[in-house]
């Protein structure tokens, strides 16, 4: 933290080995560090903690490896900074081929992502596409996601689930699945898209 903060801000940062260039997102684990944080505040922070039941050992081991990487002179220090250099360029290849891909189609539109492993895409319903989704008791961007499913076999997250403004609806995705898989998931989702849009869209678009 920048020295003018380091004294006075509060500040709790969160970390899971499900994110970063480890990308685990198999196992779970996880922690917290508290900055300028009162004691008795912490104190219940454990107390909650405490309750619960414990991570599993792979859990508590990967915690352990993501907190204490391979030093300069360790034996697989050099192999560590290569895998760790390659993931981080391949994360930064995924992020652009999806957001350069919905960007590309009509009715959507993203912010380029550059941080994490998610994608939050806006999709511009056309009016019979919100009627559709009436008539079968649907939200909007629930039975956008429900026909992507069921026409890909691409599984999203509806963006009602993350507080999105009224009147929009998003998606969330991942760009997680190895680099030589993702052209085929793009192509796979443009052809839904283009269809989706074709039937509801104006104008045969």
């Amino acid at each position: 933290m920048e020295s003018d903060y380091k004294d006075d801000c509060e500040l709790i940062s969160f970390h899971s080995v499900s994110k970063g260039t480890s990308g685990e997102c198999g196992l779970r684990g996880g922690y917290h560090v508290y900055t300028n944080i009162h004691e008795g505040t912490i104190a219940q922070f454990y107390k909650l903690s405490s309750i619960g039941l414990c991570p599993n050992t792979v859990g508590q081991v990967v915690v352990s490896v993501l907190c204490n990487p391979p030093k300069p002179g360790d034996p697989s220090y050099d192999l560590w900074q290569k895998e760790r250099a390659d993931e981080l360029a391949s994360l930064a290849r995924r992020a652009h081929l999806v957001s350069s891909a919905f960007n590309s189609l009509p009715n959507m539109s993203v912010v380029p992502t550059e941080a994490a492993m998610y994608s939050f895409p806006q999709v511009h319903m056309p009016p019979d596409a919100l009627a559709a989704a009436e008539s079968a008791g649907k939200k909007p961007d629930v039975f956008y996601c429900l026909r992507l499913l069921e026409e890909a076999g691409i599984c999203t997250i509806p963006g009602s689930g993350f507080g999105q403004a009224t009147g929009t609806q998003h998606f969330r995705t991942t760009f997680l699945p190895r680099e030589e898989v993702m052209a085929g998931f793009v192509e796979k989702f443009k052809e839904f898209h283009i269809n989706f849009m074709k039937q509801y869209g104006p104008k045969g678009q």
